[in-house]
């Protein structure tokens, strides 16, 4: 049975997006009732469809009887999670060609690096990359003569920036394919040791750079559990990947099969005479609560707080975080990932994974199971993981091509429960996530990687309108104290509201010391913090009047995480009086961030999404 409080929040989520999910979902019929697509195209328009079209698939395009593929590509060679992408196309082509079928890339869509970024001025760009991503996506199908399409996207932005795209052709079969996580480099707390060691000034350049090329060393996703793989749990938990897909690494036979085994799906799909479920079927008021409940139950990433918003919003479900942190109460912690814990994405695939992990949560009423996937009806495809299929009388003829896939149960038992627990034994009973609400706003705090004795902090603020003045700050030995860190002027409409994982080293030695510190901000912090207790994504942001503005050096501030308050102790009277405080800053340029300035303008607050463009209802 569902669990009480999952079934409350679903029906406050479906009453409160009744308009604008009935709206969406009617956009969405008429789309289906159109003409065949490619039926309605005159010449001229067909003939540039398939001017570089082989003469085979100029045939199959003519006559208009077979599927027509899209291929969204989020590839570059500089981001080591989209590498293994530069393949993608060419093996999508072979398998369509098996079926008679034809697939093209539609489009690319821009992939940046939060890694290369951080600190930097590129990072302003990085939050709206999103919508310009959804935008591509949009600009890519926007030729409607597909019958199905693929989005092979697996980092920060880019995931959400796809789906949210791909939702207004939700008329579509769509389905997502992972890349995978590298292999395993060195421990993920030895690279925080380093970093930290760094900031105080202990090793040096070489001896850093050396540790951070140890941790990412080859093309695949980057193994912590930060929002990339983050993205990649939720596009299984809410039935977008194929079962079990998510977490095997890159140019494995089991990889290859995958990839395979999915487009093999959607053609036969496209080509029976059963349903085939579109986007929209899949998306939906349940879907997104699986989602939010397997964000919590593994402690993912903050920007998810964002995103997940901003994803459910283009399908018309609109979601808030009150409903995150009313689930956040009774959905149990059941992984420890760095940086909730020492293992990475490659330890709890080995411990049991997807699989075990939504059979936990479906089986103890935690997930939905009357939901549509990309693969049928309910979840239990999804308690299973995919093998090499070695049986010689199953595996394709062609010689040249992937090896077959089957699914088999996932392991009854955690094979590790330092990274893995059941229902029955979690790491903790609450989720990873919490609001803090006070006379500052509301923001959001990751509480799973938060130790208990830190998830309560009072101490005097000290303000900064930049993370270059709290680091010069603490290379001058002024932060040898409690305090809590007040960085304002990050949010959307100020700087697009950049992530701030710069901090993490300074603020986490400072922690080790003894100090009781914490941040609070209305920026971003990356999906791999957590040590430090940080108030985030705090609304209303400064530029826009937010009470963060009118804080003071050394006002007391109580950060507590249990509680869910952030309280700045000061009367309401004295704050009525208090001016704004605004840093005086130049025009934005440079890096490309004057091409922006239009999207600050019009940028909706971090609790609606961030978003530089809305959903008409």
């Amino acid at each position: 049975m569902l669990h009480p409080r999952i079934h409350e929040v679903t029906q406050r989520v479906i009453t409160r997006s009744q308009q604008s999910r009935q709206a969406y979902l009617e956009r969405i019929e008429q789309a289906k009732k159109q003409t065949r697509v490619r039926a309605g195209l005159g010449c001229g328009n067909l003939a540039h469809v398939m001017a570089a079209c082989s003469s085979s698939d100029k045939a199959r395009l003519k006559a208009d009887e077979q599927p027509n593929l899209a291929i969204i590509n989020a590839y570059n060679d500089m981001l080591s999670a989209h590498v293994p992408y530069k393949e993608y196309p060419d093996q999508i082509k072979a398998i369509a060609e098996k079926f008679d079928a034809t697939a093209q890339v539609a489009g690319g869509v821009p992939a940046m690096c939060d890694g290369v970024t951080q600190g930097r001025d590129g990072m302003e760009l990085s939050l709206f990359s999103r919508d310009v991503i959804a935008m591509s996506t949009a600009v890519a199908l926007s030729h409607d003569v597909f019958d199905g399409v693929f989005c092979l996207g697996v980092c920060d932005k880019i995931v959400p920036g796809l789906l949210i795209g791909a939702l207004s052709f939700g008329h579509l079969p769509i389905y997502f394919l992972p890349a995978g996580p590298m292999q395993s480099g060195i421990p993920n707390k030895e690279k925080a040791r380093v970093r930290q060691k760094f900031a105080q000034g202990l090793v040096s350049r070489e001896e850093l750079l050396e540790a951070e090329s140890a941790s990412y060393h080859s093309a695949g996703t980057c193994t912590f559990y930060g929002t990339a793989n983050s993205n990649q749990m939720l596009m299984e938990i809410m039935g977008l990947h194929l079962p079990g897909s998510s977490f095997i690494n890159p140019y494995t036979e089991l990889r290859e099969g995958l990839t395979a085994s999915a487009v093999e799906t959607m053609l036969k799909q496209l080509l029976g005479d059963g349903p085939v479920n579109s986007l929209a079927d899949v998306v939906s008021e349940k879907t997104v609560i699986n989602g939010l409940v397997g964000l919590l139950a593994t402690g993912g990433s903050t920007n998810h707080a964002i995103h997940l918003v901003a994803m459910a919003k283009a399908a018309g479900v609109q979601i808030t975080w009150k409903d995150m942190a009313d689930l956040s109460e009774v959905v149990p912690l059941l992984t420890r990932i760095y940086p909730n814990g020492s293992a990475d994405v490659n330890h709890f695939q080995a411990a049991g994974g997807m699989g075990f992990l939504m059979r936990e949560l479906r089986d103890a009423g935690y997930l939905h199971n009357d939901v549509k996937t990309i693969v049928g009806e309910g979840l239990d495809a999804y308690t299973q993981e995919p093998v090499l299929d070695v049986d010689p009388t199953l595996i394709m003829t062609d010689s040249t091509g992937p090896a077959k896939v089957k699914w088999v149960d996932c392991p009854a038992d955690s094979l590790d429960d330092e990274v893995l627990r059941p229902v029955s034994n979690p790491f903790n009973k609450q989720g990873g996530l919490q609001l803090l609400s006070g006379n500052l706003g509301k923001s959001v705090i990751k509480v799973s990687a938060v130790a208990e004795q830190h998830q309560v902090v009072s101490a005097p603020a000290k303000v900064f309108s930049s993370q270059a003045a709290l680091q010069e700050a603490y290379t001058r030995g002024e932060l040898n104290q409690d305090f809590i860190a007040v960085l304002k002027e990050q949010g959307p409409k100020a700087k697009g509201m950049p992530e701030l994982h710069k901090l993490t080293p300074v603020m986490a030695s400072l922690q080790d010391e003894g100090f009781k510190v914490a941040i609070v901000t209305d920026g971003r912090m990356s999906g791999a913090s957590g040590k430090v207790p940080a108030a985030i994504h705090l609304a209303p942001e400064a530029v826009e009047g937010g009470p963060i503005a009118k804080v003071r050096e050394g006002d007391l501030i109580t950060l507590d995480a249990p509680k869910g308050e952030l309280v700045l102790h000061v009367s309401d009277e004295e704050l009525a009086q208090r001016e704004i405080e605004l840093t005086e800053v130049g025009p934005t340029f440079g890096t490309g961030r004057e091409l922006f300035s239009g999207f600050r303008n019009i940028v909706s607050s971090a609790d609606l999404g961030a978003s530089a463009f809305g959903i008409e209802e």
